[in-house]
C-alpha cells in the first residue's frame, strides 16, 4: 500500500520562516549573500526569515555540536510563531544529527521544510515521520541568486508551498552553472550568464504511472544508508524516485552501482518511476553515458517498464524546481508529461 503523508499548512505572506544551518555554518562567512536571500525572500513572497538560535555561530561551533542544529529543528518546529523552514546551505554531515532528531516532533509539528543537498537527510527524516518535505531550493543558493530570485524558480516555490491544486513540471527555459563569488556584495547585484535550456529526456517508458516522490542527492542517500535514518521498506513502495548528484560529479559508472544497489534492496522493483535531474558538472559524453547506466540498471533489475525523465532541472542546477516529496507525481511517457498534486 502507498503510505500517506501530512501536509503542513501553507505560507501566506507574513509568514515566518526559520533559517537552518543543520549542515554547515558557512553562512557567517557571506553574510552579505546571507541578507540578500533574506531580502529577496520577503519581496518575492512575504515571508520574514528569521535565524534559528544557533544558525549564525559559524562553522568551528556547529561542527563540534550538531545536537545544537537538531535543537535548532525542533526549536522551529515547536514556536508557534514560525511557519516554516529552510535550510540555509548544505554541507557534508547532517547524518551526524541522527541521534538527536526526534520524530514525535516533527510528526506533531508538521511544518514544511525546504532544503536539498546534504538537506535530504532532514528531507527523509521528515518522510520517516510521516509528513511531507519539499525538495529545493536554499537559502544561499536560488533564493538569494544574484539580481533577484529566478521567475521559474519563485513559480516553483509558490505552487508548492503557497497554492493548493495540481500543476504540470516543465523545463526551465535557461540555466547555468556558473560559480559567482558570494563574498562580493556588489556582483551580488549582477545577473549571472544563463544558457538555453535544452528540456528532459524520457529514457524509456509506455505506460503512466504514479506514486508519492521520494529521493534527493544521491551522494548524500549514500552516506544515509545503513543508519537508523535509512526508509523502511515500506515508505519506497510505489514511489517516483527524485534522484540528482552534486557538484562533486560523481562519474556515471558510480551513479550505476548506487542504482544497483537499490536494486539489490528490490527500491526499483517496488518504484513507479524515476526522475533524474540534470547532472552538474557533466560533459555531453557523460551524459550519454549516465543514460547508458541508468537503462542498463535498470534492464538487470527486471524494470525496461519503468517510466524514466532525465535532465530534470531540480538539485545542484540553476535555476531548480521545488518538489513535494510525499505528494504525488504522474508519469506519462507519452504525452511527456509530469504532474504533481502537492
Amino acid at each position: 500500500m502507498t503510505p500517506r503523508f501530512l501536509r503542513p499548512p501553507r505560507l501566506a505572506p507574513g509568514s515566518r520562516v526559520a533559517a537552518l544551518s543543520l549542515s554547515s555554518g558557512f553562512v557567517t562567512e557571506v553574510m552579505g549573500r546571507y541578507r540578500a536571500g533574506v531580502r529577496q525572500v520577503a519581496s518575492a513572497f512575504g515571508w520574514e526569515v528569521v535565524p534559528a538560535p544557533n544558525a549564525l555561530r559559524g562553522p568551528d561551533f556547529l561542527s563540534a555540536n550538531p545536537q545544537a542544529r537538531a535543537d535548532d529543528l525542533h526549536w522551529a518546529l515547536q514556536n508557534p510563531e514560525i511557519g516554516g523552514l529552510v535550510s540555509i546551505i548544505g554541507g557534508d554531515d547532517s547524518v551526524r544529527l541522527l541521534p538527536y532528531l526526534n520524530l514525535d516532533l516533527i510528526r506533531q509539528h508538521p511544518k514544511p521544510f525546504l532544503g536539498y543537498s546534504d538537506s535530504t537527510v532532514t528531507l527523509m527524516q521528515f518522510l520517516r515521520a510521516g509528513v511531507m518535505a519539499y525538495h529545493g531550493p536554499a537559502l544561499l543558493t536560488d533564493l538569494a541568486e544574484n539580481g533577484g530570485i529566478h521567475p521559474f524558480v519563485v513559480e516553483g516555490v509558490r505552487r508548492v508551498l503557497v497554492e493548493d491544486r495540481p500543476f504540470d513540471l516543465h523545463p526551465a527555459p535557461e540555466w547555468t552553472e556558473f560559480r559567482q563569488d558570494w563574498a562580493d556584495e556588489p556582483g551580488q547585484e549582477v545577473r549571472r550568464p544563463f544558457q538555453p535550456g535544452e528540456g528532459w529526456t524520457w529514457l524509456q517508458g509506455e505506460q503512466a504511472a504514479e506514486g508519492h516522490l521520494l529521493g534527493g542527492c544521491l551522494e548524500v542517500l549514500d552516506m544515509l544508508n545503513g543508519t537508523p535514518g535509512w526508509p523502511a521498506p515500506g515508505l519506497w513502495e510505489g514511489a517516483v524516485l527524485a534522484l540528482e548528484t552534486s557538484e562533486e560529479v560523481p562519474p556515471p559508472q558510480q551513479v550505476g552501482y548506487w542504482l544497483r544497489n537499490y536494486a539489490a534492496q528490490g527500491i526499483l522493483a517496488r518504484a513507479a518511476g524515476l526522475l533524474l535531474a540534470r547532472p552538474r558538472g557533466y560533459t555531453p559524453e557523460m551524459v550519454e553515458d549516465l543514460y547508458r547506466w541508468v537503462r542498463r540498471v535498470l534492464a538487470e533489475a527486471g524494470r525496461p517498464d519503468l517510466p524514466v525523465v532525465a535532465n530534470v532541472d531540480f538539485g545542484h542546477t540553476s535555476p531548480q524546481l521545488t518538489l513535494p516529496l510525499g505528494g504525488l507525481a504522474r508519469l506519462d511517457p507519452v504525452a511527456e508529461r509530469v504532474t504533481v498534486t502537492p
